[in-house]
């Protein structure tokens, strides 16, 4: 008489379990591998080149690529210093290679008539980049920095008129002035045109 047959919801469980965990492993070799190749090829370099910098085999470097290696942890680390990242960035979900950020999704605000919008999703430490559109006869008071900060106007479209400690300059499309940034300051649109202007600001770090 053979073994007792076993109900096929105890066999489907483990069997489930085994998948889910062969399915897990293979998604986080396949992680490691496209992250690995992604950063590999933004540095310029061939895996020969990577593998010799890590200090492995080059074969060990391609099946790292593939998601066909498993490699131990003293590897993962000799590959995370030589591509400068950290194991956690190996095996994380890959970033994509490209983001789109419509002009909707940056930062935006108004300081009177006048709209100002973040040129970058991102900040960028010690540097703000704004794009300032100024209907026709619009004004706008700039916001003093502190000491030591160095502002770069420049005009793109219209003109604008920039006035600090009581003097003042024209801007014409492609004209760019210089000035610090922690002096009184306003921009303006003497025309009957919508104006639009960049502004870069290197800020002076507080002592």
């Amino acid at each position: 008489m053979g073994p007792p047959c076993q109900p096929i919801g105890r066999l489907a469980n483990p069997l489930a379990a085994l998948q889910h965990a062969s399915m897990t492993q293979l998604d986080a070799a396949g992680r490691l591998g496209a992250n690995i190749a992604q950063l590999r090829e933004t540095r310029g370099l061939t895996q020969q080149q990577m593998a010799r910098l890590a200090g492995v085999p080059r074969a060990t470097w391609a099946h790292l690529e593939t998601g066909h290696a498993n490699p131990t942890l003293a590897v993962l680390s000799r590959v995370a210093s030589a591509l400068q990242v950290t194991i956690e960035e190996l095996i994380a979900a890959p970033r994509s290679a490209v983001k789109h950020f419509p002009a909707a999704t940056l930062v935006t605000r108004t300081r009177g008539d006048v709209t100002v919008r973040k040129l970058l999703p991102d900040p960028i430490p010690g540097m703000e980049l704004d794009r300032m559109e100024l209907p026709a006869r619009a004004r706008m008071t700039g916001v003093p920095h502190l000491p030591g900060t160095t502002e770069y106007l420049t005009c793109e479209r219209g003109s604008i008129v920039l006035v600090a400690s009581g003097d003042s300059w024209t801007l014409a499309p492609g004209d760019v002035v210089v000035f610090r940034g922690d002096q009184r300051h306003s921009y303006a649109n003497p025309g009957d045109r919508v104006a639009v202007g960049y502004s870069v600001v290197l800020l002076a770090r507080a002592p």
